[in-house]
């Protein structure tokens, strides 16, 4: 009995260890306050920490304690929170849509079919830089980025209200690594970062690189719940806000300009910096309120991508900021990655500058509006409710009655070769366990409500059991 208490307490120090908890050269508390702690023995105590010490992964300093002992041991995203339903990991379900078949149907993935990106508006950019002198082809980026690029970057967020010059723009190699170059350059591990319920899953995966403590505030239709968001800056002091501006990942709700108000004002009152995630802006019919205009870059970041609508593959992403902000992420973004992509950012300055891309948006925009009704109609039909009707966009939120679990149902599905994205996969506070996002652009396929309401009713059977 006394040895598994002593191995309790040797896989507890052990995981403190591994999720970074504990880092080389840090004191563990005394062998009375962890028996206290623990609710153990101060003998069963001692004995961890001198098998602890005989293997080297802790060390005793005569009238000092026991130390972590060196090196660092290497990061495991997957360890650095406890561990959840692979179904609704995030982590999970992305490489589950990455490394699918080209039979497997991806309702639950996050972009369009193949078949709908522009294909030959790449193909025509890539022969343009292909003849362009050899230098673009090798050489590194200069550390803004591609100063056409950059130029056109201004002109395009002037049209959303926001003023930036092209040296208040950085590039980067996605929007995902403009975040965490931004939360390189403002977190440090155990602040506290806000994020809505629901949100992008990528956010809570990347955020858990930083070690830092993650705070969901519930979101309406009409953007975050004000009280809520209050609350959470009085209790906590977060350090920076990470939202969608335009349509919102999972709910396809839009901020309304009431809100974004009022988030400002709550905002200048704190030590907040936002980071308002811009991606799905070309897809919108009409535009929306942007926390950066309102606010004039002054504690709003804006940033963006192409790889919804143009390309996943020409990585390309940006950041809009005030200039004193820009010096140092350039700095961050030197040490990280040096040039950056210098190749991807004249393809898709090609694709951009091409008349196409604006009359291909144009039909993508009719195309997802009728993929919006009809994927609609065919969640009706198995008796599945709209959280709220989007605009435009690619995702409709879904919400199945309480007694259902959608990562239980994910998983009935995934085994018939069609891959959801259950609701608590998009939550901090894991309330959605009866939620559900789908991509009306990769929903048409009849196949993917055959296996979805099959799945519905064996999960009804199973629990009339």
């Amino acid at each position: 009995m006394k040895s598994t208490k002593i191995d309790f307490v040797i896989q507890h120090i052990q995981e403190q260890i591994k999720t970074r908890s504990l880092l080389p050269g840090s004191r563990l508390p005394s062998v009375r306050a962890l028996a206290g702690l623990l609710h153990l023995s101060v003998s069963t105590i001692v004995e961890a920490y001198e098998r602890l010490a005989s293997q080297g992964i802790i060390e005793a300093k005569t009238g000092s304690g026991f130390f972590v002992a060196g090196p660092l041991a290497p990061l495991s995203i997957s360890e650095i929170h406890p561990k959840i339903d692979r179904s609704i990991d995030p982590l999970w379900i992305s490489r589950q849509a990455l490394e699918a078949k080209p039979d497997v149907l991806k309702p639950g993935c996050g972009w369009l079919p193949d078949d709908w990106m522009p294909h030959e508006n790449i193909r025509k950019a890539i022969r343009k830089v292909s003849k362009a002198p050899a230098s673009i082809l090798t050489d590194y980026a200069t550390p803004l980025g591609l100063a056409p690029l950059r130029e056109l970057l201004s002109r395009r967020i002037l049209s959303k209200g926001i003023e930036a010059r092209p040296n208040q723009i950085l590039l980067t190699d996605s929007g995902t690594q403009a975040i965490d170059l931004i939360c390189r350059y403002f977190l440090k591990p155990n602040d506290v970062v806000l994020v809505d319920d629901p949100c992008y899953f990528n956010f809570h995966a990347l955020l858990k690189v930083h070690q830092i403590q993650i705070i969901g505030v519930p979101y309406t239709p009409t953007g975050p719940d004000l009280e809520a968001f209050s609350q959470a800056i009085q209790n906590y002091n977060p350090r920076l806000y990470i939202t969608n501006s335009g349509i919102h990942n999972p709910t396809g709700a839009v901020l309304t300009a009431s809100t974004a108000y009022q988030v400002l004002k709550l905002v200048e009152q704190s030590n907040l910096i936002v980071i308002e995630d811009d991606i799905f802006a070309d897809l919108e019919l009409h535009s929306a309120p942007r926390l950066a205009a309102l606010d004039g870059l002054s504690r709003v970041i804006h940033i963006g991508s192409f790889s919804k609508t143009l390309s996943g593959s020409v990585r390309t992403g940006y950041i809009a900021t005030k200039t004193e902000w820009i010096e140092d992420l350039t700095d961050i973004k030197i040490a990280t990655c040096f040039g950056g992509s210098n190749l991807s950012s004249e393809i898709l300055y090609a694709a951009l500058t091409d008349g196409n891309y604006r009359k291909y948006l144009e039909e993508l925009k009719v195309r997802l509006s009728k993929a919006m009704d009809a994927t609609i109609k065919q969640l009706e039909k198995l008796e599945i409710k709209i959280w709220v009707k989007p605009t435009a966009g690619i995702f409709v939120w879904c919400e199945l009655p309480h007694h259902f679990d959608t990562a239980r149902i994910a998983q009935r599905c995934l085994d018939n070769g069609v891959i959801l994205a259950p609701g608590n996969a998009f939550s901090q506070s894991q309330n959605f366990k009866n939620f559900i996002r789908f991509n009306v652009a990769q929903s048409l396929q009849p196949k993917v409500f055959e296996v979805l309401s099959h799945a519905i009713q064996q999960e009804t059977e199973q629990q009339n059991l």
